[in-house]
C-alpha cells in the first residue's frame, strides 16, 4: 500500500536518524578532504552543526511541526560550524520554512521544501561553486520537482531523489577539477547524502541507534590554561532553555542578562523566537531556574558541580577559561563607556594571540583550521565587546560563512566582517586599522590591505594523494599556499624555503614567519637567518606562533 505523506512523528524519526548516520559516517566524509592535511573537517563540522538540531529536537515533547521546524532551524543555526555546517544549516532552515505550516508532508511539499532549501543555501554563500553540496542539493530539488509530477507514492519518489542525487555526488569531480585529481568526490555533499539515507532507513521502519545524538559533544573553542579546582569562582554549570510564554523583548533579555550577571558570570542568553537558550556559572542555580520560570517553561535543564574530581580536567579548564575571558570583558564594560570600534579575531596559538592582543584586539575565539567556530561562538564573542561598530577576523576562509551568520543574527552592533582567510591577513588587516577614519574609509583600507598578504603553511600529509600536478605520501612534508601546493618534501626548512620561492618576487619587502608548537625557537632561529641569506633585500620578522598542526605560517607582502 502506496504510502503518500509524513507525519511530524515521522519527519522526527527521520530527522534524527540522518543525523545519526551522519554522526556514523563522519570521520569517512573527513577523509575525503581534498588536501591531505591533518584537520580534514568537513564531516566533523557537518556533525557538529546537524547535532545540535538534533538535540533541541529531542528534547520536544510531542511536537508539532511548527515546533520540529523551529527547533531543527534554530538548532543547526546556532550550531553552525565551517562553510560545510553553515551551508547545511541554510538547507535545513530553508526546508524547515516550507514546511512549517503543514501537519502532514506529501510528494509536492517535499518538492517544494527541497527548492526552497536550496535557493536559502545558495542565497547564503557569496560565490556559489559547482561541484559542492549545493550542486548536489540542486540536483534532489530538481528530481523532487521531477517526480512530484508523476507520483505520489513516497516509497517511490524518497528512493528515486536519493538515487538522483547519489549521481549528481559521482558527477563532482567532472565539475572541480580539484575533486578529479584527487580522486574523491565533495566531501560536503557526501555528508548531505549521508543524512538522507538515515532518513530513509527510519522512513522504512527500521532500526535506528540514537545514542549518538545523546553523546556528540562540540569542542569548545576556549584554550585550556593549567588552573586548580580551588579556582573556580562559581561552582556550577547551568544550562536550559526558555520555551517562552510571551513576547521575550530585549528589555526582558537585558533586565535577564543583567540578572545573571548578577549571580555569575559565563553568560550566554540568546533569544531565537519563543526559546531562550541560557548559559550561565553560579554557586546557585535555584536562583537562575526560580527567574527563568517567570518568562515561561523550562526544558534542556543540566547542572554540573565544577568542582567534582571525576570530571575531566580539561573540560574544566576549558570553563574557567570561558569564565575569565567573559567575565573580564564584562568587567571592562562595567568600567568604560560604550566605544566606537570593536575586534574580534578567530586565532590559535597562544604566540598568535598574544599578537592580536598586543595590536589592541578586544576578543580572540580560539579556532582555526582543526576547531572551527560555530555561528554561536561569534554571537558570544560579538556580546562581549561593548563597542557599536565591530570587526570580526575569521583568519580561515572556513569561518567566513559563520562570521557572516552572526552578522545577519546581530542587531543591537554594527558587524563588519573582513573576509581574511589566514591569520597574516588578520594582523595585516588590524595594522591597517586607522582610528581617525570612519568605518566606511577603514572597512574598504582593510580589504585593500589583505590583497597584499600572500601566506604558506608548512604541515605534514596523512595520506596518499595526488594534487597539483604532486604526488604525495603519507608523511610527507607540504607547503600550502594560497591556491594550492606549492612544494612537497622530506625535510621542513628545505620545504619552507622551496615554497618561498614561488611566493617571494621583485615587489616583496617583508616575509614574516610564525614558527609553531612543534618547532624549538633554536631551529626557528636557525631557519629564519637561511631564509634571510636567501632574500637579503626583504625584512626577516620572526615570531612564536604556537599553533598546532603547521609548523611554520609564513607571509610575505
Amino acid at each position: 500500500m502506496a504510502v503518500k505523506t509524513i507525519n511530524t512523528e515521522m519527519l522526527r524519526k527521520m530527522f534524527l536518524a540522518g543525523a545519526a548516520n551522519l554522526e556514523a559516517k563522519k570521520e569517512y566524509i573527513n577523509e575525503l578532504n581534498v588536501f591531505p592535511v591533518p584537520d580534514g573537517d568537513t564531516g566533523t563540522n557537518m556533525t557538529l552543526t546537524i547535532m545540535s538540531a538534533a538535540k533541541e529536537v529531542s528534547a520536544l515533547e510531542n511536537p508539532d511541526m511548527v515546533s520540529m521546524a523551529k527547533a531543527i532551524s534554530s538548532g543547526s543555526l546556532r550550531g553552525a560550524r565551517g562553510n560545510s555546517g553553515v551551508i547545511l544549516s541554510q538547507l535545513l532552515r530553508g526546508f524547515t520554512k516550507e514546511i512549517r505550516e503543514y501537519q502532514e508532508i506529501d510528494a509536492n511539499i517535499l518538492a517544494k521544501a527541497c527548492d526552497r532549501a536550496t535557493a536559502t543555501a545558495y542565497k547564503a554563500v557569496m560565490k556559489p561553486k559547482e561541484g559542492t553540496i549545493l550542486t548536489v542539493a540542486k540536483g534532489a530539488a530538481q528530481k523532487a520537482a521531477e517526480l512530484a509530477e508523476t507520483t505520489d507514492d513516497l516509497e517511490v519518489f524518497i528512493p528515486e531523489v536519493i538515487k538522483y542525487a547519489e549521481e549528481v555526488l559521482a558527477q563532482t569531480p567532472e565539475m572541480l577539477p580539484v575533486l578529479k585529481e584527487a580522486g574523491v568526490v565533495d566531501s560536503g555533499g557526501q555528508g548531505l547524502v549521508e543524512v538522507l539515507h538515515g532518513a530513509y532507513d527510519a522512513f522504512l521502519g527500521k532500526e535506528i541507534d540514537y545514542s549518538a545524538i545523546e553523546t556528540g559533544q562540540a569542542p569548545r573553542m576556549v584554550k585550556p590554561d593549567q588552573q586548580t579546582e580551588a579556582d573556580i569562582k562559581f561552582g556550577y554549570c547551568t544550562e536550559f532553555i526558555i520555551m517562552t510564554e510571551k513576547e521575550f523583548t530585549e528589555k526582558d533579555e537585558n533586565e535577564f542578562k543583567a540578572y545573571l550577571e548578577s549571580i555569575g558570570d559565563s553568560i550566554v542568553c540568546v533569544a531565537d523566537d519563543d526559546v531562550v537558550k541560557v548559559h550561565v556559572h553560579t554557586n546557585d542555580p535555584g536562583l537562575a531556574i526560580q527567574k527563568a520560570l517567570t518568562y515561561g517553561q523550562l526544558s534542556r535543564m543540566k547542572i554540573d558541580n565544577m568542582r567534582e574530581e571525576h570530571h575531566e580536567k580539561l573540560i574544566r579548564d576549558a570553563e574557567k577559561v570561558a569564565a575569565q575571558q567573559v567575565k573580564s570583558s564584562e568587567e571592562q564594560k562595567k568600567r568604560e563607556p560604550r566605544k566606537p570600534v570593536g575586534f574580534i579575531a578567530v586565532s590559535i596559538g597562544e604566540g598568535m594571540n598574544e599578537i592580536f592582543r598586543e595590536l589592541g584586539v578586544d576578543y580572540i575565539i580560539e579556532g582555526g583550521q582543526t576547531m572551527n567556530p560555530s555561528t554561536d561562538d561569534m554571537l558570544t564573542a560579538i556580546d562581549n565587546v561593548n563597542a557599536d561598530h565591530i570587526f570580526i577576523l575569521p583568519n580561515n576562509k572556513n569561518i567566513i560563512l559563520a562570521a557572516n551568520q552572526a552578522q545577519s543574527l546581530t542587531k543591537d552592533k554594527d558587524i563588519l566582517v573582513i573576509p581574511t582567510k589566514t591569520v597574516p591577513q588578520g594582523i595585516t588587516a588590524v595594522i591597517s586599522y586607522m582610528p581617525e577614519a570612519d568605518v566606511d574609509t577603514n572597512m574598504e583600507s582593510m580589504q585593500e590591505a589583505i590583497k597584499n598578504v600572500k601566506t604558506g603553511q608548512v604541515t605534514y600529509a596523512v595520506r596518499d594523494t595526488h594534487i597539483d600536478d604532486k604526488e604525495i605520501h603519507e608523511g610527507d612534508i607540504m607547503g600550502i599556499g594560497d591556491k594550492g601546493i606549492l612544494s612537497v618534501g622530506q625535510s621542513v626548512e628545505a620545504t619552507a624555503k622551496e615554497m618561498l620561492e614561488h611566493m617571494v618576487d621583485e615587489d616583496s619587502e617583508l616575509i614574516s614567519l610564525y614558527y609553531g608548537q612543534d618547532v624549538l625557537q633554536e631551529d626557528a632561529e636557525k631557519f629564519a637567518a637561511s631564509v634571510e641569506e636567501l632574500y637579503p633585500d626583504v625584512d626577516i620578522d620572526l615570531h612564536s606562533g604556537g599553533q598546532p598542526i603547521y609548523y611554520y605560517v609564513i607571509s610575505v607582502e
